[in-house]
C-alpha cells in the first residue's frame, strides 16, 4: 500500500493542497457518512490495519506498505485493536486526530520532497490547511461553533428547539438555494443576509465544508449538524417529506446492537 503517492506526486502548494484536501474528504467520509462500513472493516480480529484517505475522496482500510521505508508516510497503525476496547466516540475521535497528523506528514513529505520555499511555500501550504477544521474537529463536533444557528422561536410551543427557518415545524430543518426560494415580502428580505452571516461559520458534519447559500442544507435532528444535501444524498424534494431527519452516522449508532 502506497497512499496513492506511487502514480500522483504534486509538485506545486496549491497541487499539494489539492492533494490533502482529496485525502482529508475521503478520510472524513469514513468516520462519518460511511461509519458503519469502516466499522465493520475495523475487525480487530485482523492483523494491523491503517486507515487511508486518496486524492479521488475515497478511503480505504488495509495492511501498511510492505517495503520499508514506505514510498509515503504510512498512517496509524493497528487503528483496529482499539475498536472494541473504547466507547465508538472515543475511538472515532483517536482515528480523526492520528489522521490529521498522517495529513500534515503526507502534505509536508511533498513539501520537502520538492523544496518548497520556507518562508513562502510551506508558510502558505500551511495557512491554506490550517483554514480548514482538521478532521478530529468535524468527527467531535468541535470545529468553529460546529451548531445550530437557527433563531429561537418566539412561541415555544412545547418545544424546546430552536425554530426552523425553512419548512414547516413538523418538517425537517433544512436550507434550500436562495434561488430556489419562495418570494418574501421586503420587510423579511432582509433575512436572506443574516442567515448567510449566521450560517458562515456552520461546517459540514460530512465533508467540513462551510455553509454556502447557494446549496442545499438540511439537519440532524439527533446530533444537531448541518449537513450539504449532497453529502448525505438528500434532495430539496425528498426533504420536503422528511418529519425527522437522522444523519447515516446517528442512523448507524441506533441500530447497532
Amino acid at each position: 500500500m502506497d497512499g496513492g503517492g506511487a502514480q500522483y506526486n504534486p509538485r506545486t502548494v496549491e497541487e499539494v493542497f489539492r492533494d490533502f484536501k482529496g485525502r482529508r474528504a475521503g478520510m472524513i467520509r469514513a468516520l462519518t457518512t460511511d461509519v458503519e462500513d469502516f466499522y465493520q472493516q475495523c475487525d480487530p480480529e485482523k492483523e494491523n490495519l491503517c486507515l487511508y484517505g486518496f486524492p479521488s475522496e475515497q478511503w480505504e482500510v488495509n495492511l501498511p506498505a510492505e517495503e520499508v521505508p514506505p514510498e509515503l508516510p504510512e498512517p496509524a497503525l493497528g487503528i483496529n485493536f482499539a475498536r472494541d476496547g473504547m466507547q465508538e466516540k472515543d475511538w472515532l475521535a483517536l482515528v480523526a486526530v492520528h489522521s490529521d497528523a498522517w495529513l500534515l506528514a503526507v502534505a509536508f513529505y511533498f513539501g520537502a520532497r520538492f523544496g518548497f520555499d520556507k518562508s513562502d511555500s510551506r508558510k502558505r501550504l500551511f495557512n491554506m490547511i490550517n483554514d480548514l477544521p482538521t478532521i478530529y474537529e468535524v468527527v467531535t463536533g468541535t470545529g468553529k461553533k460546529q451548531v445550530k444557528v437557527e433563531k429561537s422561536s418566539v412561541s415555544n410551543h412545547s418545544s424546546t428547539k430552536s425554530k426552523p427557518k425553512r419548512g414547516s415545524e413538523s418538517q425537517a430543518r433544512y436550507f434550500k438555494p436562495i434561488h430556489q426560494q419562495q418570494p418574501k415580502e421586503e420587510e423579511e428580505g432582509l433575512d436572506e443576509e443574516e442567515d448567510e452571516d449566521e450560517h458562515g461559520e456552520t461546517l459540514c458534519g460530512a465533508c467540513g465544508e462551510n455553509y454556502a447559500s447557494d446549496e442545499f442544507w438540511i439537519c440532524c435532528d439527533i446530533c444537531e449538524k448541518w449537513f450539504h444535501g449532497k453529502c448525505v444524498k438528500i434532495t430539496p424534494a425528498r426533504a420536503e417529506h422528511i418529519k425527522q431527519y437522522k444523519c447515516p452516522s446517528c442512523s448507524n449508532k441506533r441500530s447497532r446492537p
